[in-house]
């Protein structure tokens, strides 16, 4: 990782504060500190296993520790103390002193290092399941040195600099759960309106039987735009009506390459863009985390109940437009395109043709019934 402007441990666990989900909550920051434990000791497993073919292994230390950093500064705030007052016992460093890089690692790794974290995190676990921290600052953060010193170590052993964790920790939170939201401006903002995705749209998606086979349809202003779908799959799941999600796409991220073939909006007259960002590359990638996506949607009844998406999955995506511009959009913003899709597309499915509706302006797809014209226009009865 590349280095950054530092940042103080007072900065870090204000943004560990403002990105709890649970704030109140004493018990679910301690069980996050020892899962992510036995995260980080499950990458330093993967590299002794797989030596050079464990891809990305340094960025996944750095990634884990991080977390680890994040969920010591919970436990250590809901018990009385600080990640700072910690980190300063464990090095023996207790000067006032405020930026990471204050707080050195071990100048020797030490194989047994990992075997004590491991044990520490366990001994934490039960002794908090016991009730030894209640009232009791100093025992929560001796424990909570007894299980740094070994963490550095390990740290150290990688040359993973506590600071980079932090960093990136912090990017993470921040695109997770940010502390304020701002929408990104359109990558198209400024050119020409026949380059710009719509800001507003209605399409009327509609199934009809074709020599006994049922396909989707969809128009815009009386007009069919792509193909006659269907799901391609058996047994069927009404994949055919996946349009709505690149539709989700380009109104809440401003970002999709497969509804700019769709409607012919390519940005040809920039043409780094039109080949990299818009090309058929590009629209493969949207096309194929589409379908991932739809796979995991269809073991959760297509989100019908789900508020939030995983961390894990919402990490997943990022990983998938890795190289793309959407690999700049934030993971809240891609939760409430995939959820706000999903949304319609179970209207959708249930009602078998409407009008879906979408305003970038205002980051938002929903779905609305056809009028009685646009029934007929789709050469449907009109509502009775």
């Amino acid at each position: 990782m590349e280095e950054t402007a530092g940042v103080t441990i007072a900065e870090f666990e204000a943004q560990a504060a403002a990105t709890d989900q649970n704030p109140d909550d004493s018990e679910t920051p301690l069980l996050g500190l020892v899962g992510e434990v036995g995260s980080l000791l499950s990458a330093f497993k993967k590299k002794r296993r797989d030596t050079d073919a464990f891809f990305g292994y340094h960025e996944s230390v750095v990634e884990e520790l991080g977390d680890v950093l994040w969920y010591i500064s919970r436990v250590a705030k809901h018990g009385g103390t600080s990640l700072a007052e910690v980190l300063g016992c464990a090095t023996g460093n207790t000067s006032e002193l405020l930026h990471f890089d204050a707080f050195s690692t071990s100048d020797s790794a030490d194989e047994g290092a990992l075997l004590r974290l491991a044990s520490e995190a366990g001994d934490l676990a039960k002794r908090f399941g016991e009730g030894a921290y209640k009232q009791n600052v100093n025992a929560l953060r001796g424990d909570l040195v007894k299980l740094l010193r070994p963490l550095l170590q390990a740290a150290s052993a990688e040359a993973v600099r506590l600071e980079d964790a932090a960093l990136y920790n912090i990017r993470k939170t921040e695109d997770r759960w940010p502390t304020v939201r701002v929408f990104p401006i359109p990558k198209d903002e400024g050119l020409h309106i026949d380059e710009q995705l719509p800001r507003k749209m209605r399409v009327l998606i509609y199934e009809r039987k074709v020599h006994d086979t049922k396909f989707v349809f969809q128009k815009i202003g009386g007009v069919l735009v792509g193909d006659r779908l269907t799901d391609n799959h058996l047994p069927p799941d009404d994949y055919r009506f996946h349009d709505v999600f690149h539709f989700a796409h380009a109104a809440v991220l401003a970002w999709s390459p497969t509804t700019r073939a769709l409607l012919k909006i390519k940005r040809k007259s920039q043409r780094e863009l039109d080949e990299n960002q818009d090309g058929a590359r590009a629209i493969l990638i949207e096309e194929g985390l589409t379908t991932w996506i739809f796979e995991t949607a269809k073991q959760y009844r297509f989100f019908a109940n789900t508020p939030k998406l995983g961390f894990d999955l919402l990490k997943n995506v990022k990983r998938f437009v890795r190289g793309y511009e959407a690999e700049e959009l934030p993971m809240w913003l891609w939760e409430s395109a995939i959820l706000q899709g999903y949304a319609v597309f179970r209207e959708l499915t249930e009602k078998r043709s409407g009008a879906v509706v979408t305003d970038m302006e205002q980051r938002r797809i929903w779905f609305e019934p056809m009028t009685n014209d646009e029934r007929r226009r789709c050469g449907r009865e009109a509502c009775r």
